[in-house]
């Protein structure tokens, strides 16, 4: 009875994390509304959309038509245009832009496009190439490699749930969406990822249309465009299979749901989690257990950065060039080394960690929050962070005991979703014709 108690209290605790719609599903509550859904709403508590009849006529003729060209091996999946998200109740369903709806068959197209090398501009590299499956779409690297064999500045995030992030990339206000934020690997060259650019737009846009496998799905994606193959049309698709990378089988979601049980350590890191001591709810106590959570039905988005006292190169707050935080984009002082927090599921598997991938284990990142920063004694970067004058007022020395950090991590990784990691429709579907 205690352990549903506690149950309860953590799930009322995430609703206030943003996370409070889904709760009032469970009674027949609409998100935002007191009253019972209606006949004519959906269990979301939204009317049904009406397309005029005409629309439908020509977008179904699109599907047939496209069925008729596409190769066997993927006319069970594009035949569907229905796409549906399949959340437990303690995930609440994410906004989608309106210029971009979930369909199948476009997951499908994104899913083939997310994983071909053929998009790069000199052919080797693909999205996959710094986002693997195995590691929840990280790459095990400290810095992420770009097609021309530059590094980057920081590691690549992992992409799971990035349908609810605020905002995308380490520290970045700007970019508010994944169709924005695939323009920044694609076409930048500071440094070069994809390598695309104005000179060879066209050879990678005439690859695609090469292949059998991709025209058809283009139309079916997008019936309404004159010319579905284009780039935009290209990020669009790729945008739709990231949102589509949906993390939420967890041995911690199933916790919630009453379906499996955490061990006596486990528990107790958990208590530490969403508790005063650690802390570390703060940051990291939404249902993603991150701080910048956007849904369907929100309203009020905060996008928070912070600096953990990571470094304090100067003595004055310094953070290594160029990997200073806000403070890049607002030349703000008290901007600097102010990051992203990321979401924390499947955090076991996607080391190294921070946005540099300076600390190389968990235990490490637990030591660190345990002293209220880091202190680098060596090199260029040597300095004492947890004295940093921008650092976070939550970022104080705890001093954990041996079995409280131990604890911490036990329970750090029943975030981990191993049907996630191992899901085929997430998949590389080229790698049976390599």
């Amino acid at each position: 009875m205690a352990r549903v108690r506690f149950r309860q209290r953590l799930i009322a605790r995430l609703s206030k994390r943003g996370v409070a719609d889904h709760l009032r599903l469970r009674a027949g509550r609409p998100p935002d509304g007191p009253g019972p859904f209606s006949e004519a709403e959906n269990r979301h508590g939204h009317a049904p959309t009406k397309r005029a009849p005409s629309t439908m006529k020509r977008r179904m003729l699109s599907v047939v038509i496209g069925l008729l060209a596409v190769p066997a091996a993927v006319a069970a999946v594009v035949a569907s245009t229905v796409w549906s998200w399949n959340l437990p109740t303690h995930v609440p369903e994410p906004r989608v832009p309106a210029n971009n709806p979930m369909s199948a068959v476009k997951v499908e197209l994104g899913r083939r496009l997310f994983y071909d090398t053929r998009l790069s501009g000199n052919g080797t590299m693909s999205c996959a190439s710094c986002h693997h499956q195995s590691r929840a779409f990280t790459d095990g690297r400290s810095l992420a490699v770009g097609s021309t064999g530059e590094r980057t500045h920081r590691s690549a995030l992992g992409l799971a749930n990035s349908a609810w992030h605020a905002t995308y990339n380490w520290a970045n206000p700007a970019l508010v969406s994944l169709e924005q934020q695939m323009e920044v690997p694609l076409f930048g060259d500071d440094p070069i990822e994809m390598g695309v650019n104005d000179a060879n737009r066209q050879e990678i846009l005439d690859r695609l249309r090469k292949d059998p496998i991709y025209p058809p799905l283009f139309r079916q994606s997008f019936p309404d465009d004159g010319e579905p193959l284009n780039m935009a049309t290209v990020i669009k698709a790729i945008a739709a299979f990231e949102r589509s990378m949906v993390s939420v089988d967890s041995r911690y979601d199933r916790y919630l749901q009453g379906k499996q049980a955490l061990s006596t350590s486990e528990e107790r890191g958990m208590v530490l989690f969403f508790g005063e001591k650690a802390e570390c709810h703060h940051c990291h106590g939404s249902f993603n257990f991150n701080d910048q959570v956007v849904h369907k039905k929100s309203r009020l988005v905060e996008t928070l950065f912070h600096n953990n006292g990571l470094y304090n190169v100067d003595g004055k707050g310094g953070y290594p060039y160029p990997n200073r935080g806000v403070f890049e984009s607002t030349g703000k002082p008290e901007d600097m080394g102010a990051f992203r927090a990321p979401s924390l599921r499947n955090v076991e598997v996607t080391a190294p960690y921070m946005h540099d991938g300076s600390v190389a284990t968990l235990e490490e990142v637990i030591e660190q929050y345990s002293q209220g920063g880091k202190v680098t004694t060596t090199g260029p970067n040597q300095g004492d962070g947890r004295l940093n004058p921008h650092k976070s007022g939550l970022i104080s020395r705890i001093e954990f005991t041996e079995q409280e950090k131990l604890d911490l991590l036990n329970f750090l990784k029943t975030l981990t979703d191993e049907g996630f990691l191992k899901d085929p429709k997430l998949s590389d579907p080229w790698e049976q014709t390599r």
